[in-house]
């Protein structure tokens, strides 16, 4: 009888610890041991699967050196940081490394430093970095997840910064600041870029678009800023990783850096003949088309007026981020 009590005393001691943890209430992280949590992999396995109500993991100010993985399983559930510049998730793995055991290179897709495969995410007010040095493809943000949203983050990095991993996925930025150096955003998604700060930190290629051929939209930078680090004067606004690659920017301003030419074919005169790229109503000293590549597009005013972003997202079924 003693071992039964003991049992059922157990058994309520977590079921009331999971109650007080799983609710819609907010999960607090910090450094300094203020919060419950002292890093957001702690914060993250605390939340229960498959969530169907909006719980909020604040961060508050401080450097998280970790790799984040939102696991498949966790949905409807905001990061949420103090503030954007100050609250920093950050990794440091590049392509190059060598993997212990192995002796061979970790490769580009586990570089990441925030790594996203749950549905319905939303990264706030927060830096992700991946600090490597210059020795290879580091990803900074790789996604997985569908209907994923980045508002006024600061997404940091190098050659590969952004990897939208998985085709039919669907991913919004607004008012975002990104940078890089190569492909610096790049994958098969179908990407929103609102109202970004897009920084070229060498002279090479912005996006490196891999849009399958069955897919309407791939990746639409609407009212972004171009610019580039002292020195950059030759960018090119994209080049198709794979064939059907869709990229667009509209109501853009386009600083000088960008390339007259605009686009660049990778390489295969192929890709000239299947590669979606075009551009609308773009302001800037890199905006004049007179040499533009013959196969990139200018849409018309009555094409543009097409491209929303419930229309770009309608992908099997509607989502509009804005709402």
């Amino acid at each position: 009888m003693k071992q039964l009590w003991i049992l059922l005393i157990g058994l309520l001691a977590c079921a009331s610890g999971y109650a007080a943890t799983d609710t819609p209430d907010t999960l607090v992280v910090a450094r300094d041991g203020s919060g419950k949590f002292r890093t957001i992999w702690e914060a993250l396995e605390d939340c229960r699967a498959f969530m169907d109500y909006h719980k909020v993991i604040f961060v508050k100010k401080g450097t998280y050196k970790e790799k984040v993985i939102v696991p498949s399983w966790l949905t409807n559930i905001e990061i949420l940081g103090e503030d954007r510049d100050e609250t920093i998730i950050t990794y440091d793995d590049h392509a190059n490394i060598r993997l212990t055991g192995h002796g061979v290179p970790m490769g580009t897709f586990r570089t990441y430093t925030v790594k996203v495969e749950g549905n319905d995410i939303t990264f706030k007010n927060i830096t992700i970095e991946n600090n490597a040095a210059q020795r290879g493809q580091a990803v900074a943000l790789h996604t997985e997840g569908d209907r994923l949203k980045f508002i006024n983050c600061r997404i940091l990095g190098n050659q590969d910064t952004i990897y939208t991993g998985v085709a039919g996925t669907r991913l919004y930025f607004a008012d975002c600041y990104i940078e890089g150096t190569t492909d610096f955003i790049f994958g098969p998604s179908t990407a929103w870029f609102e109202g970004c700060t897009i920084c070229s930190k060498r002279d090479s290629y912005v996006t490196a678009a891999s849009t399958p051929k069955d897919i309407a939209f791939g990746y639409v930078f609407n009212h972004c800023k171009l610019i580039a680090a002292p020195g950059i004067t030759r960018v090119c606004l994209g080049r198709p990783w794979r064939p059907y690659g869709y990229t667009l920017f509209m109501n853009c301003e386009l600083g000088s850096h960008i390339v007259a030419k605009g686009w660049h074919n990778w390489g295969k005169p192929t890709n000239e003949q299947t590669a979606r790229y075009a551009e609308y109503n773009n302001t800037g000293a890199g905006a004049n088309t007179r040499e533009r590549a013959p196969w990139s597009r200018q849409l018309t005013d009555k094409e543009a007026a097409q491209i929303t972003p419930e229309r770009v997202f309608t992908i099997n079924n509607t989502w509009n981020p804005t709402k």
